[in-house]
């Protein structure tokens, strides 16, 4: 079956170079985080890899990042493609309002990939690393469960909260609840959590560390882009005549799939993953994310030459 690993990077700025993170080398061959992700994306089992940018740092992402990444996905026999996330790509009927200048959201950035994706999906942040185990079990749940007629059989990567902290500052999470067969009831929205000495705490509340939260990996499939576009339509009758929303109001991934599952439209089935999560959301987080690569490397979890033991 083919799948698609989805990422989503039009946030990363028209300038490259100094001071976008997401091209912060991290590796000891100046690798980036997305690097690693791809990696375990094809590992698992992925075959296509799609890139979620936009049309006018299209020729910077080839040269800084494309153009390698379509080069190793040739070699492996991994299909490689490009959408583009503009403002005024939406449903028909819908126009831009004249003084938007806000993307409008991880919800319309996978919603442009409808004419690319035909396959289910597993949709990742671009300055994000999940770690091997997440890759692994999402892309074993849709090779065994996705069938057209079963289409609102979704999934997500549930990391330990604690796995996901930074020690230099707070971070915003969802947090997760579950039924008995882990298949997801809810997503609370967390702000401010901070690592203490006993675990973690929100605007001084306890947190148990333990919790689950999304990191926004999700496993998806094809027919769910066409809800997306229900969605946004929804949306966009939502905000009209707001200007305030109308200018930056944004169409979000997780919210959308909440709203759906509270219709009883979806099914979201929580996969536990045991790894660590990495991200530069700091400045200073780059020391550690470096380290933790170095040590993952150390312990052969990679190879230095990152993709050498992969085999097309």
């Amino acid at each position: 079956m083919k799948t698609a690993l989805v990422i989503m990077a039009a946030g990363m700025g028209s300038r490259f170079g100094g001071g976008i993170k997401q091209l912060e080398p991290v590796g000891p061959n100046g690798e980036i985080i997305m690097d690693y992700s791809i990696h375990d994306a094809i590992e698992a089992g992925f075959n296509k890899v799609v890139f979620i940018i936009r049309k006018d740092i299209k020729d910077a992402f080839h040269n800084a990042i494309g153009k390698r990444i379509e080069g190793i996905c040739n070699g492996l026999n991994v299909e490689f493609a490009y959408a583009y996330q503009e403002l005024d790509d939406l449903p028909e009927g819908i126009e831009k309002p004249a003084d938007r200048s806000k993307p409008w959201g991880t919800g319309q950035a996978v919603l442009v990939c409808k004419d690319i994706i035909k396959e289910p999906f597993v949709v990742i942040n671009a300055d994000d690393y999940y770690g091997k185990e997440a890759f692994v079990k999402i892309h074993e749940f849709l090779v065994s469960n996705y069938t057209p007629e079963k289409s609102e059989e979704l999934c997500m990567a549930g990391f330990i909260l604690g796995n996901t902290l930074s020690d230099n500052g707070t971070v915003t999470r969802g947090i997760c609840a579950v039924d008995e067969n882990d298949y997801l009831t809810d997503v609370v929205e967390t702000y401010e959590i901070k690592k203490t000495a006993d675990g973690a705490e929100s605007q001084g509340n306890k947190i148990d560390v333990n919790s689950h939260v999304s990191m926004n990996m999700w496993g998806l499939t094809p027919e769910f882009v066409g809800l997306l576009e229900e969605g946004f339509v929804e949306f966009f009758e939502n905000i009209k005549g707001d200007e305030a929303k109308e200018l930056k109001g944004e169409y979000l991934l997780p919210i959308y799939i909440d709203e759906l599952l509270k219709k009883g439209k979806v099914s979201v089935k929580l996969l536990e993953t045991q790894d660590k999560w990495f991200g530069v959301t700091y400045k200073e987080d780059k020391t550690v994310v470096v380290e933790s690569f170095a040590k993952l490397i150390e312990d052969g979890v990679y190879k230095n030459d990152l993709f050498s033991d992969l085999q097309a």
